[in-house]
């Protein structure tokens, strides 16, 4: 079997310990071509983010794979039904990161309220001359309206997070939640437009489709507050970058702070790290010891499980299993 990147030892080492392994050890994914040639007669493939499973990449596998396994909860990467048309499992590792990336995302909005790496930048620049009054002011986070877009599991902790700040919450998503959550939750549903417009931060927790991918474009921009910060922890096409460029640059809104982006990652002259309002870190909402070491116990799982032809513990497409 392969496996396309170095993932945490616990993992890892289930996976050595019982197939042979062959391992890409670079830091970087392997190019296009390799991870064709690499894939060729395996049984089993883990693969990330990074790597696009499609049929190309299934027919130099060949017809004996039995199993994908993605180290992420996200699948965008992966055409699933051209998997399950061929019988083929595909497994993710969810719930393990929940917390995890609502931390980072809560730690975003805060940073971006805050001013935090500015402030980092002008003291490391020699800027700090004294104390002042009109100095890096920012919004306050306690009482502020937060819109959260996607309520899935992480949606959810976002707005417990909130709580602790007496945050008013909106929520919008394609299913209401039920009153009970609501209520424990202290959110309520919105359209987008009123979220929208009402919100002092939006956070993003939706998946990638062709629905929300450009979800975030100028048009939605227009809709916000002047001072709103949009935050974004799910995929980076769910905004449409370069209208966000243009709402940051114009005042349209406040500022963003972003774990994912497109292209990910970013190039060093990007029009969006020119400006001092964008906030963006390189993919870390997961990037915590425990709750890697939990994903590659989950990949490994899913990995082992399919070689030997049995259900996969967190299978993307279960029907796979109803197929005959």
């Amino acid at each position: 079997m392969f496996v396309a990147r170095r993932i945490p030892e616990p993992g890892l080492q289930s996976v050595r310990d019982a197939t042979q392994a062959d391992l890409w050890e670079d830091e970087l994914p392997p190019p296009r071509d390799e991870l064709l040639r690499r894939v060729a007669g395996k049984h089993g493939i883990l693969t990330l983010l990074t790597d696009r499973v499609d049929d190309e990449l299934l027919d130099a596998a060949g017809p004996d794979l039995r199993v994908v396994s993605n180290y992420a909860v996200g699948f965008d990467n992966v055409d699933v039904p051209a998997c399950t048309s061929r019988r083929i499992p595909v497994g993710n590792t969810p719930s393990v990161l929940t917390e995890t990336t609502a931390d980072l995302a809560f730690a975003l909005l805060m940073a971006a309220a805050r001013r935090i790496p500015e402030g980092y930048d002008y003291v490391r620049a020699g800027q700090w001359k004294t104390w002042g009054p009109m100095l890096l002011l920012g919004p306050d986070v306690h009482h502020a309206t937060l819109g959260i877009v996607g309520f899935g599991r992480i949606g959810r902790e976002m707005a417990r997070r909130a709580s602790g700040f007496e945050m008013t919450v909106l929520y919008h998503d394609t299913t209401q939640a039920t009153t009970e959550d609501e209520s424990e939750l202290r959110a309520r549903y919105a359209e987008l437009d009123e979220l929208f417009a009402a919100s002092d931060f939006i956070s993003l927790h939706t998946n990638l489709t062709d629905e929300t991918r450009g979800m975030l474009n100028g048009a939605a921009f227009a809709r916000m507050k002047p001072t709103a910060i949009v935050i974004n922890t799910s995929r980076g096409p769910v905004i449409d970058h370069a209208a966000l460029h243009d709402a940051l640059r114009d005042g349209a809104i406040g500022g963003a702070a972003l774990d994912v982006t497109d292209p990910e990652p970013l190039p060093p002259d990007h029009p969006l790290l020119s400006l001092p309002n964008c906030l963006v870190v390189p993919h870390i909402a997961s990037a915590s010891h425990v709750t890697r070491a939990r994903m590659a116990e989950m990949a490994a799982a899913n990995l082992l499980h399919g070689l030997r032809g049995e259900r996969l513990p967190t299978p993307v497409n279960p029907e796979v299993y109803e197929q005959k």
